[in-house]
């Protein structure tokens, strides 16, 4: 739930993913384009960047922090509960959990790790992308598609 700012090859990847997904099941397809679609246009009036390409002006800034914590994932089915793009997730979700190390320290989800004190948490860090591979990555999405910038799944997946 909540919406966070992806990069373009989170993008690429949503996008690649849905049309693997409209390959195999287009009814499962058609149902995500459609939430995303359904997301876009709710979202489009306060959306803190700009609504024609989707980009955002700035996901550190304070208007991004509170924006849309309550929408769902147009990827996630309401029925199922489950991830319908699963396979190709963006870094935010695939390290949903662990601990993982950010400028603002070690993060954590409460739920996954009560019980367990700070002293330890260190010892089940994950480190997500050790080589800095996605940086490179990412480069090359940019330069292929020439969009630069962060934006939100609905958006990405929208068109």
């Amino acid at each position: 739930m909540g919406v966070f700012a992806i990069n373009q090859l989170d993008a690429a990847r949503l996008q690649q993913g849905l049309a693997d997904l409209e390959r195999r099941d287009p009814t499962r397809a058609a149902a995500v384009r459609a939430r995303a679609r359904e997301s876009v246009r709710k979202l489009s009036p306060d959306f803190p960047g700009d609504p024609a390409t989707g980009l955002l002006d700035d996901p550190e800034s304070p208007g991004f922090a509170g924006f849309a914590n309550d929408e769902a994932c147009p990827a996630l089915d309401p029925d199922e509960g489950t991830c319908d793009l699963y396979k190709s997730r963006p870094l935010t979700c695939r390290t949903f959990g662990p601990p993982v190390r950010t400028e603002d320290g070690l993060g954590v989800c409460e739920l996954c790790y009560q019980g367990v004190s700070d002293e330890e948490l260190p010892k089940y860090e994950m480190i997500p992308d050790p080589d800095d591979l996605e940086s490179g990555l990412l480069k090359q999405v940019e330069q292929k598609t020439g969009r630069h910038g962060d934006t939100i799944i609905a958006f990405c997946l929208a068109s």
